[in-house]
């Protein structure tokens, strides 16, 4: 059996994914709170993949298309104690410190709206590990004046700069 993995995960336009770990079974309803309280007019589905006990993918959130995908990607990834959040209608940086602030949570390995691939180390037995994420693609170059000047653009044309 292959030990490294890589899964690909795809996400549709207006999409942003976070992936992390935590480590208890209230996980899903503390992640719940966090993402409804923190961004109006927030879509997301949270899919929590169980370590022990009945081992489920747990799931929840506020769109039901977002929480099936989010369930999709967790059992890809088939890591215990990772969880999956998929956003829609906001920005990882409006929720990602709401997210880290959760007791449970015990590491991001990602928050993006770029392809990604999600390296999974498989031991054979009953175990899975995420080794790290591939998340877009290499750098082309080191920016010049316009590309910073278009930067600065885009920061103030979505309304995150003055």
């Amino acid at each position: 059996m292959e030990k490294i993995h890589e899964i690909i995960v795809s996400l549709e336009e207006g999409l942003n994914i976070i992936i992390g770990q935590a480590h208890f079974i209230k996980t899903v309803e503390d992640l719940y709170e966090a993402l409804v309280t923190s961004s109006p007019g927030i879509k997301f589905g949270i899919a929590f993949n169980e370590a022990s006990g009945d081992r489920l993918i747990r799931k929840d959130g506020n769109d039901e298309k977002l929480i099936e995908k989010s369930v999709e990607f967790a059992n890809n990834i088939g890591a215990g104690h990772v969880f999956v959040i998929l956003l829609k209608d906001t920005y990882p940086i409006n929720v990602l410190n709401r997210v880290k602030e959760v007791m449970e949570v015990v590491n991001i390995y990602v928050a993006t709206a770029n392809p990604l691939k999600v390296l999974v180390y498989d031991d054979g037995e009953a175990g899975r590990a995420i080794l790290g994420v591939i998340d877009g693609k290499k750098p082309t170059g080191t920016e010049k004046e316009a590309d910073k000047d278009k930067r600065h653009k885009f920061l103030r044309d979505i309304g995150y700069k003055r």
